[in-house]
């Protein structure tokens, strides 16, 4: 069987560099699946989980927004943050949660920043174990 060939780049750093049967992504509006022989596409991520499955094993990665690519058998995710999901802390979130809803929304410009946290903050609370 195909497999594709999924590249996961961050500002400061190639992420990931994997093979895998099937990656799943966060849309800015939805989810979407991509198998091997995937139409080409180009869409914007949203905030949430990026799930890899290869050879029966699932890994699970925090994605932060940003843009993916789809070509040839070949993923390619570029965003400003990823980190493995067992890494996220809920802690830390619900404490950016907090933070950001205190946020003063007194113009669009800082209304949508304060959202950006808050959408930020909710996904890595809902993708949390700790």
């Amino acid at each position: 069987m195909a497999q594709l060939k999924c590249i996961v780049v961050t500002p400061e750093e190639t992420a990931l560099e994997t093979t895998a049967d099937f990656v799943a992504l966060p849309l800015f509006d939805g989810e979407i699946g991509i198998a091997p022989s995937h139409s080409p596409m180009i869409g914007r991520l949203g905030f949430g989980e990026m799930r890899i499955k290869s050879g029966g094993t699932t890994t699970t990665y925090y994605i932060d927004g940003g843009f993916v690519q789809v070509a040839n058998n070949e993923v390619n995710v570029l965003t400003s943050k990823a980190m493995p999901a067992d890494e996220l802390s809920r802690e830390a979130a619900e404490k950016q949660l907090t933070e950001a809803m205190k946020q003063p929304a007194t113009t669009d410009e800082l209304t949508a920043i304060r959202d950006r946290m808050v959408e930020q903050a909710r996904a890595q609370i809902r993708m949390s174990k700790n």
